[in-house]
């Protein structure tokens, strides 16, 4: 097990603290989540994806999800197609203090692959360069590409993407183990990734469907990437990549902390102190939906769905916060281990 153990894993001149990574994701890697996982031994933590026209239009939101206060290193990712918009939005973010950016060639939804970014980028390399090259020469700080294994099985091109961003000057690659077509469905081929890692001499990072420290370790071994990236299976649990990363370390597992509850309560109280009410409480929910059920158990959660009901659906964070207190003061000290 000792080729699987952490090493430094390094990003131009910044050395991560373990080779565990909190994925960019829409809606969950907000800056109170990304503070919480980071503080909790995450190795690095990425934005929300943030689109680079808008951050350069000036929209709040498109700054407030490139915002990194409190963390360190400081993870921007942006998405777009304008080779002018990604380099000013670029500009911005590093003078706003981001260590490092990542260019998102990976996104598979709708309405971002409509406007002929995130993974619709692979379907034309020649563009994807020309972005990233814009990128590369309007900052100091080094830049990242997170990418998919290809649009579909019939255009598997990450390994030549990869090479390509190399020349230019990339500092490491992630690449999902799945294709476009694939969206989320089935399993990430973790095999797949071997190749990129194989075609290019700067680090890649492995992502897809890493849930657990025995998944981490396979991936390891059949991607031979120098790290792992945990994304969906963090809803709810900002503690696990910080977890895996341990078990990584000492040859354990993963266990949910006596803490979680405390953590999710921390949670609410940040997400709400920085979005405000309404937004704040709809930002959380998604969070406390799996932490209900995977802090208490499902037994637990049969006998109290009441209380449950009443978390999931109220909009008053003066009286939300009250029954999340109480729910995770309810479970019993066994099931929140």
């Amino acid at each position: 097990m000792s080729d699987l153990r952490p090493a430094p894993l390094r990003i131009g001149p910044i050395e991560l603290a373990n080779r565990v990574s909190l994925a960019p994701m829409s809606g969950i890697s907000d800056l109170p989540f990304r503070r919480i996982a980071r503080r909790l031994g995450a190795g690095l933590v990425f934005s929300e994806m943030v689109a680079s026209d808008r951050l350069v239009a000036g929209e709040v939101e498109a700054a407030m999800k490139a915002e990194c206060a409190g963390i360190a290193p400081r993870a921007v990712q942006l998405a777009g197609c304008r080779a002018g918009d990604m380099a000013e939005a670029a500009r911005m973010v590093e003078s706003n203090g981001a260590d490092l950016i990542d260019i998102n060639m990976g996104c598979p939804a709708k309405r971002v692959v409509g406007g002929l970014a995130g993974s619709a980028l692979m379907r034309d390399l020649d563009h994807a360069v020309g972005l990233i090259r814009a990128v590369r020469s309007a900052v100091s700080v080094p830049v990242t590409v997170k990418m998919r294994l290809g649009w579909d099985h019939a255009s598997i091109n990450a390994p030549e993407l990869a090479r390509r961003a190399e020349a230019e000057g990339i500092s490491l690659v992630t690449v999902h183990g799945r294709t476009r077509q694939q969206f989320y469905k089935g399993e990430a081929d973790w095999d797949a990734i071997r190749p990129v890692v194989e075609a290019v001499s700067i680090p890649v990072i492995a992502n897809g469907d890493c849930a657990d420290a025995a998944g981490a370790r396979d991936m390891l071994a059949r991607s031979g990437a120098s790290g792992v990236m945990v994304g969906r299976a963090a809803t709810g649990r900002p503690w696990l990549p910080g977890a895996i990363a341990a078990a990584l370390d000492d040859g354990g597992e993963v266990r949910r902390p006596r803490e979680a509850g405390a953590l999710m309560l921390e949670l609410a109280e940040a997400t709400v102190a920085h979005y405000g009410a309404e937004i704040g409480v709809r930002c959380v929910r998604k969070h406390l939906t799996v932490a209900l059920t995977d802090v208490a158990g499902d037994g637990t959660v049969a006998e109290r769905p009441g209380l449950r009901r009443a978390i999931l659906t109220e909009d008053d964070p003066g009286r939300l916060l009250p029954l999340v207190e109480a729910w995770f003061a309810e479970t019993p000290e066994e099931l929140a281990a």
